[in-house]
C-alpha cells in the first residue's frame, strides 16, 4: 500500500512543479519581446528519431514573428534530403504562453522560460497518427549559449521525462540555412 501512495505523491509533485513553472513564466510574460531572429541551439525529445539528422522535428529556427493572436515560426529543415525553408503559424490558446500548430501532426506549444535577450525554451506535445511524444527546444539570439543555460535546459528536459541521451546540441552542426 505504501508504494502506490508514494508513486501517487511523486506524480502529483511533478505535475504541480510543471504547472507552477509554466504559470510563473506566463504571469509576467510579454510575447512582443520574443519577436525577431533566433537560432536553434539544443533539441530534445522522448522520441529521439524525430530530432536526429533528417528527423521531421529537427528544425533550424530563423525567426519568430509575433502577430495579434499567433506566432509565425520561420525555419529550415531537411525535407527529402533537401534543405527547405518552412513557415508555421501557431495560434494562441486560451492559456497565456500556449499555442497550437499543425506541423507533422497537431502540436501544443508552451513557452517555458525566456529572458528575451538571450534564450527561449519551448515544450511541445506532438499528436500524430495516434501517437504522442514530446519535444523541447532551446533557441538563442546568438548561434550559441553558455553552458549554464544549456545545463538549465537539460535539467528542465529531465523534469519533463526526457533523458539526457535524447538531447542534441546543434551548435556545431550544419544549420541548413542555405535554402
Amino acid at each position: 500500500m505504501k508504494l502506490p501512495l508514494l508513486l501517487l505523491c511523486l506524480g502529483l509533485t511533478l505535475v504541480c512543479d510543471h504547472a507552477e513553472e509554466a504559470s510563473s513564466t506566463r504571469r509576467n510574460f510579454n510575447v512582443e519581446k520574443i519577436n525577431g531572429n533566433w537560432y536553434s541551439i539544443v533539441l530534445a525529445s522522448d522520441r529521439r528519431d524525430n530530432i536526429e539528422e533528417h528527423g521531421s522535428m529537427r528544425v533550424f529556427l530563423e525567426n519568430i514573428r509575433v502577430l495579434e493572436n499567433s506566432l509565425v515560426f520561420e525555419f529550415h529543415a531537411v525535407v527529402n534530403g533537401e534543405c527547405t525553408k518552412a513557415t508555421v503559424v501557431a495560434y494562441q490558446t486560451e492559456r497565456d504562453g500556449e499555442y497550437y500548430a499543425d506541423y507533422d501532426g497537431y502540436n501544443t506549444i508552451t513557452i517555458l522560460r525566456t529572458d528575451y535577450d538571450n534564450y527561449i525554451m519551448f515544450h511541445v506535445n506532438n499528436f500524430n497518427d495516434g501517437q504522442t511524444y514530446q519535444l523541447m527546444y532551446l533557441f538563442g539570439r546568438e548561434p550559441d549559449l553558455s553552458s549554464d543555460i544549456k545545463e538549465e535546459f537539460a535539467d528542465l528536459c529531465e523534469k519533463h521525462g526526457i533523458a539526457r541521451e535524447n538531447i542534441i546540441d546543434l551548435t556545431n552542426t550544419n544549420r541548413c540555412l542555405q535554402a
